[in-house]
């Protein structure tokens, strides 16, 4: 027999806000059921898996946008537009990676520049943040 799930419970079973769910639900992501003559609605296994799906791809760093795609996707079954909105994604992951991994180059140049500072009136780190140079 299938279970229900009243907005709180399939909130817990996604491990979500009760908010969350009623945010997605504004932004169409997950359907709000109808209002039975008892006032509470009651969700499906179907809306418990959507919210899981919902939560697991923003895991891997899609946005809410994306995420509309790929529950149109995912209903069409459309493996070579879904690996192009993946491949797309893995592009913007290594940017971020290269632009964390030069940040991360800066902050410890930075860190040992403060080691060696003799002098703790001047700080390299507050003289490269208050820097008219916009270089990362």
């Amino acid at each position: 027999m299938a279970q229900t799930y009243t907005i709180s419970r399939l909130a817990a079973a996604a491990s979500v806000n009760v908010e969350t769910v009623r945010y997605y639900q504004r932004r169409r992501l997950m359907p709000e059921p109808a209002r039975p003559r008892s006032g509470t609605r009651l969700y499906t296994d179907a809306d418990a898996q959507r919210l899981r799906f919902i939560k697991r791809a923003q895991l891997m760093g899609f946005a809410l946008a994306e995420i509309e795609n790929l529950l149109d996707f995912r209903a069409r079954r459309s493996c070579r537009t879904t690996r192009d909105l993946a491949a797309s994604k893995l592009q913007s992951v290594d940017a971020r990676i290269r632009e964390l991994r030069q940040l991360r180059k800066e902050l410890a140049t930075l860190v040992a520049e403060c080691d060696t500072n003799v002098n703790d009136s001047n700080c390299p780190i507050i003289d490269r943040l208050a820097s008219e140079d916009l270089r990362p």
